[in-house]
This record gives C-alpha cells, sequence and structure tokens, in this order.
C-alpha cells in the first residue's frame, strides 16, 4: 500500500539545511494498522506530510498503492490525495461555522459527487461514529471526543484506501481516546489501511506493527513482517479454507 525507499527531505534556507529525513525506507501493507513512534523532531510530522501528498521528497522514491508518487505536481497529488487518502488531525480542523453534516459534505464537494451521494455518505459516516442524531449541531456544541469522531466521520466518508491519524487521541482524555481507538480499530477491521502517529506506547501497541522513526531514519519495532496478519491476509486465508 505505502512503500518508501531511501526517502529524504532537505528545508533549505539561505542560512541554514534541515535534514528532516534521512534515507528512510519503509513499506506498510494493504490492511495493515501501524503506529509511528519517536520523539518531537524525529521527522514524524515530515514522514507524514509526505505519506499523505503535502510534500514531495528531496530524494528517494514514493509508491502508494503500486503507483510512484515521488514527482507529481501539486494538482496531481490533490487528485490522489482526494481520492485515496483521508486524514485525521490531532487538532480536529473542522470548521466551526458549518454543522457537522457539512464539515462531513466538504471534502465530497471537491470531489464532484452529487448531492444524494454526499448526503448518503455523510449521514453513512456520521451514524458509524455514533453521532448521527446530531448532524446539525455545530463542533462546538461537542466534547472533545466527539469532535474528533466527526474529524474521523469526514475522512472516512470518500471512502480512502489509506488513513492518516496525527495523534488522534492527543488533546483527549483517557475515556475519550479509548472510544477513538475502538473506532479506528474497527475501521481497521473492515479493511482500511491504517497508519497513526503516537507519542502513547499504549496506543501504539494495539497496532500490528510500530515504526520508530529517530534522527530521520526508521526501524521496526513491531512484529516481523511475516508474523502480521493484516485484515486482507484473513480475508484471502478464509476464501481458501
Amino acid at each position: 500500500m505505502l512503500k518508501m525507499t531511501d526517502v529524504s527531505k532537505v528545508y533549505r534556507t539561505e542560512l541554514i539545511e534541515t535534514h528532516a529525513l534521512r534515507d528512510l525506507t519503509l513499506h506498510v501493507d494493504e490492511g495493515e494498522f501501524v503506529a509511528v513512534t519517536g520523539p518531537s523532531g524525529s521527522g514524524k510530522t515530515t514522514f507524514l506530510n509526505i505519506a499523505g501528498l503535502l510534500e514531495t521528497p528531496s530524494s528517494g522514491s514514493y509508491l502508494l498503492d503500486r503507483a510512484d508518487v515521488s514527482d507529481l505536481n501539486d494538482r496531481q497529488r490533490s487528485r490522489i490525495r482526494n481520492e485515496k487518502v483521508g486524514f485525521i488531525f490531532q487538532s480536529f480542523n473542522l470548521i466551526p461555522d458549518l454543522s457537522l453534516a457539512d464539515n462531513v459534505d466538504v471534502p465530497l464537494r471537491y470531489r464532484g459527487w452529487s448531492g444524494a451521494q454526499r448526503r448518503r455518505a455523510t449521514g453513512e459516516m456520521l451514524d458509524l461514529v455514533g453521532l448521527g442524531s446530531r448532524k446539525d449541531y455545530l463542533p462546538s456544541q461537542l466534547s472533545g471526543g466527539q469532535q474528533q469522531r466527526v474529524a474521523i466521520a469526514r475522512a472516512l466518508a470518500g471512502q480512502p484506501r489509506f488513513l492518516l491519524a496525527d495523534e488522534p487521541t492527543g488533546n483527549l482524555d483517557s475515556e475519550m481516546a479509548e472510544q477513538v481507538m475502538q473506532l479506528l480499530e474497527s475501521i481497521n477491521r473492515e479493511g482500511t489501511t491504517i497508519v497513526m502517529v503516537t507519542h502513547d506506547p499504549d496506543l501504539a501497541a494495539r497496532a500490528h506493527r510500530n515504526i520508530h522513526i529517530l534522527d530521520g531514519r526508521a526501524s521496526d519495532q513491531g512484529l516481523p513482517e511475516q508474523s502480521v496478519v493484516t485484515p486482507l491476509d484473513a480475508h484471502r486465508e478464509a476464501a481458501h479454507a
């Protein structure tokens, strides 16, 4: 699903050159739930931005869904991002003066979906996260955990193949964080590939595999590749049973 090989990212100004990523190599299989950990300043955010096609690498290759996306222009990256990638942000990034339904609806408009398609998808996703009855509420009328669930609904409404979550429980208390994690695990069981950046070792332990980023390089800290059973693997095994 995602394969980066020798990816580097260098930010340059007239006075300084900063290496955010250094020959980073990693892969994420379809259907996996992978946690990315590492200290502040290690390169996690840069990795996430490149993985989500918000930035391009300075060097190296990046394959997303088996297509090379390393050198696409802004328009090409926007199209693929809109079609295949969902984002969940730590700060929710909801539009405060729009209802929950309209917040979920906004990215679907950019995909050119009809009004009927958008209403159906919006309703289904808000129901999925347990907020269908509050579709006309404003974000300010919800708790932090509920706002994060709306952000998840928005990320999923376009049926992305690949979900990126940046500290999705970072602003939540333990009870709300547990609800969000259970929802992410449920989504993953349905087949969505998830990459989650987190500082919380307990949350990272619930992923199939941990990737640790330090000084711009990645090391696999989780289960050996051959022992990871993803939802897609389980489906294939069941089909051949």
